[in-house]
């Protein structure tokens, strides 16, 4: 072994004399320009470090609802309710130098199929940028029973954070058709009601705030030989939506009483709405008063009318009309609707009582002869759609078969 001192650097290999300074260790050497680059890249380093989520204690309401009015028509006060939620939750995660200490507000949406419940919670999720996952509460079942368990909410979540734990500490959950866990009766079972009542229990610490421990990897089932990564449930957003049919004539019978009997006042005022819900209707219709004290926050959403149904064919922000011309001009055709042609698939969306989810199944009926003959028109020089009121009631080929 050579014990001759080092005359060149390890690195760039120049002369000492070339340099201003050459420091020499066991068998190797690093000049100051050698250096001088290396503080530079670890600079660099800390400069590209993925920041926080765009969430920041200035968020401001009215800014969230002008976002939300680009994709959702209406329910102004659900919006507004919403954005109040967000803002307060994302206050409560800055709120770290405070003695005082925030309790967490996850957020209950009730409203009817269609009306927008998983669109408010998708959009405001892209308004924050931050991880975003929507689970079916259909498929969850308790752990050690076939079906995914809740912790499988945090996997999917982590797996939309591409791994990132802090961001995924900050992400939102939105779990839709939460009624479809309620209890199947208010009287205690003697089997095991695994995917209702069980659920909503399963459920209890995981949106309050707890650790728990998932598998860091893309096939999102827990294995014994996997990497479990660590993950804190405290600030992640939890929104629950449901349509909970029923629920109105709860709080009918709640406000206007029951009534049997010969001499019993039929009462003619309507079904109850979603407005007046309490957390006694809640329990009643099959939640367990642990899982509802856990969303003190409530957003009603309502039906949408048929003026809103009408906007959101057609002037909301990736509208279904614009979306359907855009697949029409990809072969050269020009696709228009008449107002009275809006008008009946608005209606019948109304009728069938499927909300703003109904506009695109009516939508794919009355266009479903068109665009299976889309290369037909092409060919044959026809270079514009027109869909009246007679296509929209008996869709068929402008070509005949």
């Amino acid at each position: 072994m050579s014990t001759e001192p080092l005359q060149n650097c390890s690195f760039c290999g120049k002369h000492k004399d070339a340099v201003k300074k050459l420091i020499v260790g066991d068998s190797v050497g690093i000049c100051n320009e050698c250096v001088d680059l290396c503080i530079d890249l670890l600079d660099n380093d800390d400069l590209d470090v993925t920041t926080s989520p765009k969430v920041e204690i200035q968020l401001d309401p009215r800014e969230i609802k002008s976002y939300l009015d680009q994709y959702v028509i209406g329910q102004d006060r659900a919006k507004s309710m919403l954005a109040v939620s967000v803002v307060n939750h994302y206050k409560r995660i800055h709120n770290q130098d405070s003695n005082l200490e925030i309790e967490k507000a996850n957020i209950l949406m009730l409203g009817p199929t269609g009306s927008g419940k998983t669109l408010l919670a998708k959009t405001v999720a892209k308004y924050l940028d931050v991880p975003f996952v929507i689970a079916d509460a259909t498929s969850l079942t308790e752990a050690g029973y076939v079906g995914d368990d809740v912790e499988s909410l945090i996997s999917r979540l982590l797996h939309a954070a591409d791994g990132d734990v802090d961001r995924v500490q900050r992400g939102i959950v939105f779990i839709d058709e939460i009624d479809k866990i309620a209890r199947k009766s208010e009287s205690t079972s003697i089997t095991r009601d695994v995917s209702g009542e069980g659920v909503q229990q399963a459920l209890l610490k995981l949106v309050e705030g707890t650790k728990c421990r998932v598998p860091n990897n893309a096939g999102l089932r827990k294995h014994p030989n996997s990497e479990m990564i660590e993950v804190d449930t405290s600030n992640i957003l939890f929104i629950a939506g449901g349509a909970f049919v029923g629920l109105e004539n709860i709080v009918k019978n709640r406000i206007h009483g029951s009534a049997m009997g010969f001499a019993a006042e039929i009462s003619k005022s309507g079904t109850g709405t979603l407005k007046d819900v309490t957390p006694d209707d809640i329990m009643r219709f099959g939640m367990i008063p642990e899982f509802v004290g856990r969303f003190p926050s409530w957003v009603n959403l309502d039906e949408l009318s048929l003026a809103e149904l009408i906007t959101i064919l057609t002037e909301v922000k990736n509208s279904y009309v614009d979306q359907y011309k855009w697949i029409f001009e990809q072969d050269k055709i020009k696709l228009e609707f008449t107002s009275d042609a809006l008008n009946e698939i608005a209606n019948r969306a109304v009728e069938n009582r499927t909300g703003a989810r109904g506009l695109h199944g009516e939508m794919e009926r009355v266009l479903m002869p068109h665009m299976f003959n889309l290369r037909r028109y092409a060919v044959s020089g026809l270079e514009e759609v027109c869909i009246d009121v007679e296509q929209v009631n008996n869709p068929t080929s402008l070509l005949g078969d």
